[in-house]
Formats: C-alpha cells, structure tokens, sequence
C-alpha cells in the first residue's frame, strides 16, 4: 500500500513538473504528443520506403528537430509580434519568389528553390505563413464581414503570390497557398451572395486557365478522369499507387515487405506517394491509424485557434488548422485516385526539408495565439 502511494505521488509529482515545463514553453501538451507520433510514425515509414537508408532518417530527424526549435520559438510570439510582422514576411516572401524566377535552381523542369550552397530551400513554402499572416492582419479591426473594398485587397493579397508560385511551376504548392488564404476569407464571414459569385469566377477562371496550363498539368487532368487511356506512361504513377493500396489488403503485408514499394514499381514512394506505401505494409487499419492522427492533430489545432483572442489569432489560427487538413486531404486523394495528381505532399509523413519546418512553425504559432489568449472569468 505504502509502495502504490509513492508510485502515485512520484507519477503526480512528473506530471507536474512536465506541464510546468510545457507550460514554461508555451506547448500545448496533447497536440505535441500528437505531433510526436506522428513524426515517430514518419520515421519508421521513411526507413522502408527509402529502402532502408539511414542517410535519410538521419536527415528527417534532422529536419524535425529544426522545425521543433522553429515551433518552439514561435511559440513564445504574441499576436501582436506576429501581426506586426506579417508585412513584412509577406514582402520578403514576395521578394524572394521573384528572385527565384529569375536566378532558382532548376530540378526536374521546375525552378523553385533557392541555391545557398549549404542549404536549398523552396520560399514558396514561405508564402503558407506569410499569405495567412497577411489576409489576417488586414482584417484585424475592420469590420467583418469585409465589404467589396477589403474582398478585392484580400483578392490581390492571396493570388498574387499563388500566380508566381504557378508560374515555376508549382501547382500544388500554389493550390495550399490559395487554401490558407481562401479560407481564411471564408472564415471571415462572406454572405451567401458573394459566395456563390466567387465559385462562378473560380470556374470560369479553371475554363480559362486550362489554356494556360502546361502539357503534363492538362495530362495529368486527363489521367485523373480516365486513369487506363495510359496506364504505362502518364496513368503510370497512380495505377501503381492504386495497385500497392489495394494489394495491402486489411492488415498490409509487413513492415518493408511492400514488393511495390521495394521493387521500385511505385514512383515517389519516399515522396508525393508514400501513403501507398503506407498501404501496402501496413494495410486498412494502419491507414486507419494515421487518419485518427491526423484527426487528432487537427481536431486540437482547431481548439487551440477557437480559444484564441482577437480576429487576427482566431482567423489565422483556424486557417493554419483546417490548411493542415487540407494538406491530408488532397494528397490522400491524390494517390487513391479521387484527385488529380498535383504534388502535394503527406503533411509530416512525406521526405523533405522546407514543408516540414514550416508545418511545425505553423503549429508553433497555432501554441503561441493560444497561450497568450486573454483570461476571461466566468
């Protein structure tokens, strides 16, 4: 009995000092503990569909732990900090695209990165941030929800930066920025009337910029409506991807036993297509698994931005939330054939060094609108 109460008063005794800490942070406990799974569960995803590099886990946890310094230290900014900063982020980001398209590292037809010899990153993944930050800080203290005026400032604020990411190209990315900015303006409150306006520009604008499109973006809209007419060439990817999903069945066939995956069938499996992979070895449940985490995630990030004080922490907050949802659903879609496919990544899971500092970044600003909410006694 004596032993049971000391375990007791040595468990209560971690769990205080843990949310003091956390607390000290600025951490939000349970979506870190949801983050941190998550990024567990990359880790070990990673390893197989790598083919089992160690280069490359050590360069995902590398990136991790420098998203989580970044989220950390976001975590400490107050609204006000980050409102004021949001011009500016805004103009540097726009800045840098415009160097990008001038003097960017090409890699695989597209010129999106920014060659510093030590590092090469993409600022389009900037614009996730700085796009929201912006939108939101224009409507801080006016009047929602926004007349034509603000609609039209809001307009240039979001396409803006979309069309010069599109224009590297870079669809999918262009598509995540013009999410963060789009609902975060649907957020804002918009009456029905306008609404329904803006989905027939936005159709008449897909009419006209078909035309603008290039070969393989028009192919792959082609692919995504009849993915047999050429399952060896442009259908490739996704057939393949259909086939690794399907072949795992309910329980998959083992972690690194994927013959897809391992065989070098699957295109992009570390990559855009790692879901399939995820499919292939781990089957239904383990697909299953990852999308209650990603509902988790989600579910907690969007608490956090409701709590949040101020137009400018609860619209930025819920458009960084719901943008990660997002995230999850077009690329799930996209390998399962339900989307185009557009090249976006599996948010956390996926290979790569930009999107996944900026995804923990945003989580960690998510934390800081949260901690600095105002107290309000009931």
């Amino acid at each position: 009995m004596i032993l049971d109460d000391n375990r007791d008063s040595a468990a209560r005794r971690t769990f205080s000092a843990t949310a003091r800490l956390l607390s000290a942070l600025k951490l939000d406990g349970p979506l870190l503990v949801g983050l941190g799974l998550l990024s567990v569960y990359a880790l070990v995803v990673q390893y197989s569909a790598s083919g089992q590099s160690l280069e490359t886990i050590l360069r995902t946890a590398m990136r991790i732990g420098i998203g989580a310094f970044a989220m950390i230290a976001l975590a400490h900014s107050s609204p006000n900090f980050l409102r004021s900063l949001a011009p500016w982020l805004y103009g540097v980001g726009i800045v840098l695209l415009l160097v990008v398209d001038a003097i960017g590292y090409v890699g695989k037809g597209a010129q999106r990165w920014l060659d510093l010899g030590l590092i090469r990153f993409q600022p389009s993944e900037i614009m996730k941030l700085a796009v929201p930050m912006a939108a939101a800080a224009f409507l801080h203290e006016r009047p929602l929800p926004p007349d034509w005026r603000a609609l039209l400032v809001l307009v240039v604020i979001v396409m803006f930066p979309v069309a010069l990411v599109a224009l590297q190209p870079d669809l999918g990315t262009a598509m995540l920025i013009a999410a963060a900015g789009i609902l975060l303006v649907l957020m804002a409150g918009l009456q029905w009337q306008i609404i329904v306006g803006l989905i027939v520009i936005a159709g008449i604008g897909a009419v006209v910029g078909w035309h603008f499109m290039h070969d393989y973006q028009q192919q792959r809209i082609r692919i995504f409506l009849d993915p047999q007419s050429d399952p060896l060439g442009s259908g490739y990817h996704i057939n393949q991807s259909q086939i690794a999903i399907g072949s795992g069945g309910l329980f998959g066939k083992g972690w690194m036993n994927g013959s897809q995956a391992q065989l070098d069938f699957l295109p992009e499996r570390s990559t855009d297509f790692i879901f399939a992979v995820i499919g292939e070895e781990f089957g239904l449940l383990g697909l299953i698994v990852l999308m209650l985490l990603y509902l988790f995630i989600v579910s907690r990030a969007v608490f956090l931005a409701t709590q949040a004080s101020g137009t400018f922490a609860r619209l930025l907050g819920l458009s960084l939330a719901l943008t990660f949802f997002v995230y999850v659903f077009i690329n799930a879609g996209m390998v399962t054939g339900l989307l185009p496919v557009v090249g976006v990544p599996l948010p956390l899971i996926s290979y790569g060094g930009t999107s996944v500092v900026t995804l923990l970044a945003g989580f960690g600003i998510l934390m800081g609108l949260y901690s600095h909410r105002k107290l309000v006694n009931s």
